[in-house]
């Protein structure tokens, strides 16, 4: 068993980064645990680009002297707030450089384990080592919440994945490939596997491929209607982006609506050119079933007029997003996930992202049903680090205070 940390974060993310950032500057003794930037590096295919522009892929350190803008004017990257795209190996590297900075003692351990007994919270790593604390935040972002839809889940794993899984698509190289989504994960890795030489195919239930606009000459009317933010244009994003405090004080079934409609599936202006007329696009289908027939995948498609229609492929990805789960958070014992208050299976979060479990707290996309669509961005991660911070800073404080008070008293 090792010494008690003020703090423990799970997470090494954008998120995980930038609260340990920012507890460390406050002289908060913390220790965190993750592999650095997992997500990015492992579970995005190389070659991609980030749908946010550069101003909005910043991680969160408390003076803000390390933007993503700095780390490409040290590394001699091309680099404009928006009108260059930001590629995957930039950002990865980015987030590896503030992790040397900020975070240098950090722990690449996996978490198998928290339990609470009698207001201490018990972490068991890989390694075998206890670490025993007062408070913990989780940072786990998505690559915990895969989602998978019910019509693909009898498929065995040889023939079906999510995108998540992929990082190098050399191995679909001439092989028949079926993509189910619209969205940006699903434009991305069509554009990827086709140039990797596969033989790719979209199929989404939209009847259009929605793209983002790129970057250029705004008139004044575009720039009122659809103002810049960093979720993306437009008034609601700005306010979403802005004000996560005040989207908190909405009643929770409006926040819960909004966050499931707002910014639907939409892909990155970079692969309009790469995958219109190169890759076939099978639009306004849904996947009524999916079966294997002599090691192929064939699904059965429906359109909204009821036409139906089959497609082989030698494998299908399901690039289908993620749902947070809380029950999928399999390192937190029986008793934690019985006293979290979910809804829709996300926890419920006061305004200083304390779940009902005292004293753990949740950010990134976790907690985007309490505090909106701008926690589901790595834009977030600023607000996340500066309220946890400033948060459990006050409350050490507080406590450091009462302890003084205490001895004072027993002293008198």
């Amino acid at each position: 068993m090792t010494s008690c940390p003020d703090v423990v974060i799970v997470g090494a993310g954008p998120y995980g980064l930038s609260i340990s950032a920012h507890l460390r500057a406050r002289g908060i003794s913390c220790r965190t645990f993750g592999n650095p930037m997992n997500t990015w590096r492992d579970h995005m295919p190389k070659g991609m680009f980030l749908k946010s522009d550069g101003f909005a892929s910043n991680l969160s350190d408390p003076e803000s002297l390390f933007p993503l803008k700095e780390f490409c004017s040290q590394e001699g990257i091309l680099y404009d707030d928006t009108r260059v795209p930001v590629s995957l190996e930039t950002f990865t590297a980015y987030g590896d450089a503030f992790q040397k900075r900020y975070v240098p003692d950090l722990e690449d351990r996996t978490v198998t384990s928290i339990a609470r007994n009698s207001g201490l919270f018990r972490i068991e790593l890989d390694s075998g080592e206890h670490v025993t604390t007062n408070r913990v935040v989780l940072a786990v972002g998505i690559t915990n919440f895969h989602y998978l839809p019910p019509e693909l889940r009898n498929l065995p794993p040889e023939l079906l994945s999510h995108s998540f899984a992929h990082r190098d698509l050399e191995k679909f190289r001439a092989k028949e490939v079926a993509i189910i989504g619209g969205g940006a994960s699903a434009t991305d890795l069509a554009a990827l596997l086709h140039e990797a030489g596969a033989n790719v195919t979209m199929i989404a239930r939209s009847s259009r491929i929605r793209f983002h606009d790129p970057p250029g000459p705004r008139s004044l009317w575009k720039r009122l209607r659809y103002p810049v933010s960093g979720i993306g244009p437009g008034l609601q994003s700005r306010f979403f982006a802005s004000s996560p405090l005040l989207f908190h004080s909405f009643p929770q079934s409006a926040r819960v609506a909004i966050v499931r409609r707002h910014l639907g599936p939409a892909a990155s202006w970079t692969v309009r050119e790469r995958i219109v007329g190169r890759v076939p696009l099978m639009l306004g289908y849904r996947t009524r079933q999916a079966e294997e027939r002599n090691g192929n995948v064939h699904l059965s498609l429906i359109d909204k007029n009821g036409v139906e229609k089959e497609h082989a492929a030698e494998h299908v990805i399901a690039a289908t997003g993620y749902r947070v789960d809380l029950r999928r958070l399999t390192f937190l014992s029986e008793q934690i996930q019985s006293q979290l208050a979910v809804v829709e299976r996300s926890p419920v979060l006061s305004a200083d992202f304390e779940s009902t479990v005292p004293e753990l707290y949740f950010a990134g996309v976790s907690a985007a049903n309490c505090f909106g669509p701008v926690l589901r961005f790595a834009f977030g991660a600023d607000f996340a680090a500066r309220q946890i911070s400033r948060v459990l800073a006050k409350r050490l404080e507080q406590k450091s205070l009462s302890r003084a008070h205490g001895r004072r008293a027993t002293a008198a």
